[in-house]
């Protein structure tokens, strides 16, 4: 299979280049719906690239500085605005670089607008130099190509017309006939996973069950040894965690979000123009070492999960999330979010508290203003009022989004998927042909 990978290039705009930044943004978006792509804008033309899922450009201008007010040793004025270019693509992230540098020089015209870029710098080289690693990354179904992706709505529709002029009753006879009909659909198979990825994978899974095992073949070897360090270090490190814990939810500054109509307003303009939306949020962590730390250690869990457990069209019980990066700015005072999912924002956030909001809690309760938390997990996210004007407030417009699929979203992708599996098997039985025809 082919793995996913993702570029992410963040880099400060230039002090009085923001608004004609936004304005160049707007002239690769096709007219009447704001911030969506034009597959072949002069700029950067994505569907130029055959392995792009998503793609973003999103001016990083944090809407949530004024909640600073109740923390006076967070300075304001050292939080400028970015510019962060983001793809989702197949293969290694760094060749596609490569290809769009040379494929699309004129994106030198965006990042002209950057702190430290210079027109007659390598264009390569400074995307290389600014480009950031997510704490945590999600990706809906390990191994799905775009030229997967593609191939198999092609064979679905195909299959969908055939069955619908059809006159056959018997089930083997209609498989026998939609094969025979559905031969010019080509299919290409997977090319084998490259061994670096494999070994990459292995070391990262193993990296944080080594210690579990190791403590288990103590507790089997010298049990009462192992059961009293393991005491100790409980009393040394649960124990004061819990307490500062609590300390720190019981005394955090309320932040109180009224609703923002205008706001929501305008990111309400760049929603629901495909089944799928865009989603990019940001905000700031709270100041100390203890929120930093508990930050950082929950993301890399979340990161683990998604890479080892959650390859299989869902994050936990949710499955309408394509991609998603957890990203940190400015020395890990600030963070941001992004995510394509599936969808309207309203059932987007719903989705999220209904199914997994102590996910929520873990994520996003160390940034400034989220509703208040009991022992981490309890409340927070299930203040749903609270919560939902948390997000809005958070959240922020994106100038410029790709996707490759339209129409499509991850629950069709998982069905085509199933439909090309039938398709190339060489026999079934009437159940599972009656199953197969139903999902087409």
């Amino acid at each position: 299979m082919i793995p996913q990978d993702r570029i992410i290039i963040v880099a400060k705009v230039t002090a009085g280049r923001l608004d004609a930044l936004r304005s160049l943004l707007k002239t690769m978006t096709l007219n009447g719906a704001p911030g969506m792509a034009d597959p072949a804008n002069a700029l950067v033309p994505f569907g130029n690239f055959d392995n792009i899922h998503f793609a973003r450009f999103v001016v990083l201008a944090d809407n949530t500085l004024g909640d600073l007010r109740d923390y006076p040793e967070i300075a304001r004025d050292k939080f400028d605005p970015y510019l962060c270019f983001m793809v989702d693509c197949d293969g290694d992230a760094d060749a596609l670089l490569a290809r769009m540098a040379q494929g699309s020089p004129r994106m030198k015209e965006i990042f002209a607008h950057c702190e430290g870029f210079d027109q007659s710098a390598d264009l390569l080289g400074w995307m290389r130099k600014y480009r950031v690693e997510p704490m945590a990354s999600y990706v809906n179904w390990v191994g799905r190509s775009v030229l997967q992706v593609r191939q198999e709505d092609r064979l679905h529709r195909h299959l969908r017309d055939a069955l619908s002029a059809i006159q056959l009753t018997n089930p083997q006879d209609i498989f026998t006939h939609l094969k025979r009909q559905a031969e010019s659909c080509a299919l290409t198979p997977a090319p084998p996973t490259p061994l670096a990825w494999r070994i990459r994978k292995l070391v990262h899974m193993l990296l944080p069950i080594v210690p579990v095992l190791v403590c288990l073949a103590c507790l089997v070897l010298f049990p009462i040894i192992t059961i009293v360090v393991l005491s100790v270090v409980t009393a040394i490190v649960a124990v004061p965690f819990a307490i500062a814990l609590r300390h720190h939810e019981q005394t955090d500054p309320i932040v109180c979000q009224p609703y923002e109509a205008s706001h929501v307003n305008e990111l309400r303009l760049g929603e629901d123009h495909d089944v799928t939306n865009q989603y990019t949020a940001m905000g700031s962590i709270k100041p100390g070492w203890f929120r930093l730390c508990t930050e950082r250690v929950i993301l890399y869990s979340i990161n683990w999960v998604a890479r080892h457990i959650c390859t299989r069209g869902a994050l936990g019980r949710i499955g309408t999330i394509h991609f998603a990066h957890w990203v940190f700015l400015d020395q890990r005072r600030r963070g941001f979010f992004c995510s394509n999912y599936d969808g309207g924002h309203e059932a987007y956030m719903d989705d999220f508290i209904n199914k997994a909001g102590f996910g929520l809690n873990l994520s996003f309760s160390s940034f400034i203003a989220y509703p208040v938390t009991n022992w981490l997990v309890a409340r927070g996210a299930w203040l749903e009022q609270d919560f939902k004007r948390f997000q809005r407030h958070h959240q922020i417009p994106t100038d410029v989004w790709y996707k490759a699929y339209p129409g499509l979203t991850a629950r069709d992708l998982a069905r085509n998927s199933r439909i090309r599996n039938g398709f190339e098997r060489t026999a079934m039985n009437d159940d599972e042909i009656r199953r197969w025809l139903a999902e087409i």
